[in-house]
């Protein structure tokens, strides 16, 4: 266990485990709202699948509770589960990240997320990852069997939204496990400044939406929630991530 650091800058709360690893961000004059970059983008498979969905959400890692507090407000057809391993971490994020309190729609569990995903029996639309140590190290977190184990829990829209690190020296071999698990069926977005690589695997049924539609569904969602993905879409095509100007998986 490291120490958990609490720091502040022009307005931004910031969450640390012993090192400046950023581990959650607050904007404390919005508190719901998704600061980092990749946290924006984790929530891109919003724009695979039409509303209502998700309506069953797995979060592995709490963090400063951003993804929480953005599906607990925004999106009022979806009940939460997350799975974090340091009850400190909940502590934290209840206190200093006004992280609300569990209701019908959210739920909190401490335990070990890999351990969760393997004996779990539920099904769920969507399954986000984003569990680091303070060395920005993910353990189990990272291997096939675990990404295997996610893939049978998913329904049969079911998308998983993983956090990577692409600096890492392990980079290459994570996304690999996880293009094994899923048969091939994975988008890696773009890399974001902080070096953080979010990938979206699918199982079930297949994912096939034009660029037009993408970007009517990104201005729907900026307006309803505030998330503004409209910049992930423009890396995407400039990088060659929607050939034909089609998102298919």
């Amino acid at each position: 266990m490291h120490p958990i650091d609490i720091s502040e800058e022009s307005g931004v709360r910031y969450l640390h485990f012993g090192s400046d690893w950023v581990q959650g961000a607050m904007r404390i004059r919005k508190p719901d709202a998704l600061e980092l970059s990749y946290t924006r983008e984790m929530m891109a498979g919003l724009l695979l699948r039409p509303p209502p969905w998700p309506r069953r959400v797995l979060l592995i890692g709490l963090g400063a509770g951003s993804i929480a507090k953005f599906i607990h407000r925004h999106l009022p057809d979806a009940c939460t589960t997350v799975i974090e391993i340091l009850p400190e971490v909940h502590a934290v994020a209840r206190q200093c990240f006004k992280l609300p309190d569990e209701d019908a729609r959210l739920r909190v569990v401490i335990g070990d997320g890999a351990a969760f995903v393997a004996e779990d029996r539920n099904q769920w639309d969507l399954i986000v990852v984003d569990g680091f140590d303070a060395n920005a190290r993910a353990g189990a977190l990272a291997a096939l069997p675990f990404y295997a184990a996610c893939r049978a829990r998913l329904s049969q829209k079911g998308v998983v939204a993983v956090n990577l690190f692409g600096q890492l020296r392990g980079f290459k071999t994570q996304l690999q496990r996880l293009q094994k698990a899923f048969d091939g069926r994975v988008l890696a977005l773009p890399e974001v400044e902080s070096g953080n690589v979010v990938a979206l695997a699918v199982a079930g049924d297949p994912v096939a939406v034009g660029q037009a539609a993408l970007r009517e569904r990104a201005a729907e969602l900026k307006a309803a929630t505030g998330l503004d993905l409209a910049p992930t879409l423009r890396r995407l095509e400039k990088n060659g991530g929607l050939p034909a100007g089609l998102l298919q998986r």
